[in-house]
């Protein structure tokens, strides 16, 4: 059925597409009117059901989210850090408890306190001006941006037309050898799974098909993280050449950015610098004076963490309900619309400049064998200079946490590194671990998209674990029962341990994890085993009280 929805849906292409008509149609009210509903639904042929599901599971279409008019952030990084209760009540001198809704995460983990206020996010000292940002007013982010080693994203690129003579240059080369490079890079995907790049786009690449897409995965969700929101707001044109030079080497003519809607400020400037790229015929038609073609779509995403996941994501995008699709086929064989598809993460995709114009093996000696490049590192408000940090693969992790980072401002027991499905780091393993892919795994842990949550030793790990589970549950698409139900059972065992005279029989626990672990169809019911598992090897002392022996 969703196989030929999929071609349903791909009918009016890119141009007009279910999901955007479905956020444009919920600004007015927070959710789309019955009627508009409808509507929708005859002219884009589809079922009531449909339609439905799809409204019910986002965060911001949902019933529920209807005359909210602010949002507090509910990541584990503004959590740990114990700001949020002060932001909610300082909110509700100004709004209805009705008027405050919830966002995860809204990407300002270096100094916490986040809400989203008038489409805009703040964080910081911001709530104490709330009165003056009710009423329009705007404040400046900042945050600390360094790096140690190469400085391949944190590097200022100049002017657009220095900057896209990368380019002007790349184009007149064929694709193979293009690929080639790639290949020589050894580039693997910065987004968690570690894959080849060089693989994904050389499969598209064979792909016979007359339609191609290049889709770039900005609906970072993992709380703590916000290295491809730098990305978006900094760096823009680093990301949309690598989609552009993607697109040649693959034969995709179409590029689709999909942003998380909590990112409204990532929304408007690479909205921006589309458009500069259209005035200066650097996309479009015959890119500069070649036979080339390739056209952006920016899609604003609606609230759902299971996006980041590349399947679900291709049916977002798609306006149907975005649950994970069965593997194979892959993407890059049948993707969005049933048309062969690459879909990277920013931080992936905005190194590809970089190696076209360096080269390949450029790229490959920096870092280590396996995990070549850099890597940027998200460092949360428990820091005394958090910000992004961009690390050769391979510096030790003991200098992005005292030399970097300039250590903890308070007590701190573990680092949640790499999102809600990475690991769960214990601060005696520091100097054990590397940034790189293997070494993380060596050790049992996963470097993901490399942000640090810190948890000071005054927050008790059993909160901490309960709201992994929880967050699971709430953003699980529901297709598979291990993870819809696994998540579930999860928290409600978690939950009476802590307010019942229960304690949670330990092999119980265990095989619900392993059930997660192995019968998930995607990795976030699969990886939410991971940060439990290091938990309880661990913290096993403080955490006993709550097991059976």
């Amino acid at each position: 059925m969703s196989e030929n929805l999929s071609h349903l849906l791909g009918r009016k292409g890119l141009a007009k597409n279910l999901f955007e008509e479905l956020g444009i149609a919920a600004q007015a009210k927070g959710t789309p009117d019955a009627e508009v509903l409808e509507k929708l639904r005859q002219d884009f042929l589809v079922g009531k059901s449909s339609v439905f599901g799809t409204v019910s599971f986002y965060d911001f279409l949902k019933p529920e989210n209807r005359g909210k008019k602010v949002y507090v952030c509910s990541g584990s990084a503004c959590m740990t850090a114990g700001t949020q209760k002060s932001v909610y009540k300082k909110l509700s001198v100004h709004y209805k408890e009705k008027e405050i809704g919830e966002m995860c995460c809204l990407g300002r983990c270096h100094e916490n306190s986040a809400f989203h206020a008038n489409g805009l996010n703040y964080s910081g000292k911001d709530i104490n001006d709330i009165a003056r940002i009710k009423k329009g007013s705007k404040t400046k982010e900042k945050y600390n941006v360094g790096s140690t080693g190469a400085a391949i994203l944190t590097s200022d690129y100049g002017s657009i037309e220095e900057y896209y003579k990368i380019l002007a240059n790349t184009i007149k080369r064929p694709a193979t050898e293009l690929l080639s490079e790639l290949k020589d890079a050894g580039i693997r995907g910065r987004g968690g799974a570690g894959f080849s790049m060089a693989f994904k786009l050389d499969s598209c690449r064979s792909a016979k098909d007359d339609v191609k897409f290049i889709v770039c995965n900005a609906d970072e969700g993992d709380p703590g993280a916000y290295s491809d929101r730098y990305i978006l707001e900094q760096r823009p044109h680093s990301l949309l050449m690598g989609m552009i030079i993607a697109g040649y080497i693959t034969g995709a003519n179409y590029g689709v950015v999909y942003i998380r809607g909590e990112y409204p400020e990532s929304v408007t400037i690479i909205s921006d610098a589309i458009s500069e790229l259209q005035k200066r015929n650097l996309t479009g038609k015959n890119i500069l004076g070649s036979t080339f073609n390739f056209e952006f779509k920016l899609i604003k995403a609606q609230g759902a963490y299971i996006c980041g996941e590349e399947t679900a994501l291709l049916s977002s995008i798609e306006g149907q309900r975005p649950e994970v699709r069965v593997r194979p086929p892959y993407p890059t064989q049948k993707g969005l619309f049933n048309k062969p598809t690459v879909v990277n993460n920013v931080e992936t995709l905005a190194n590809l400049p970089f190696i076209m114009k360096h080269g390949g093996k450029k790229f490959a000696d920096i870092g280590t064998q396996k995990s070549t490049g850099t890597k940027l590192i998200s460092l949360d408000g428990y820091f005394k200079n958090p910000g992004i940090y961009e690390v050769d693969m391979g510096t030790p992790l003991s200098v992005v946490v005292k030399k970097l980072g300039g250590g903890f401002k308070k007590s701190v027991k573990a680092m949640h590194i790499g999102g809600p499905l990475g690991g769960l780091v214990p601060i005696n393993k520091i100097d054990s671990l590397t940034i790189d892919f293997d070494s993380f795994a060596k050790e049992g842990f996963l470097l993901g998209h490399a942000s640090v949550v810190c948890i000071p030793k005054d927050f008790p790990l059993i909160k901490y674990i309960e709201h992994l589970f929880k967050f699971t549950a709430h953003e699980s698409c529901g297709k598979c029962f291990p993870c819809r139900l696994g998540s579930t059972r999860g928290a409600e065992l978690v939950e009476k341990a802590q307010r019942e005279n229960y304690k949670i029989d330990r092999q119980l626990m265990n095989d619900l994890l392993e059930t997660m672990e192995t019968g998930s169809l995607c990795a976030l019911g699969g990886g939410l085993p991971l940060p439990v598992k290091n938990a309880l090897q661990y913290f096993d002392k403080e955490l006993k009280q709550y097991f059976t022996k």
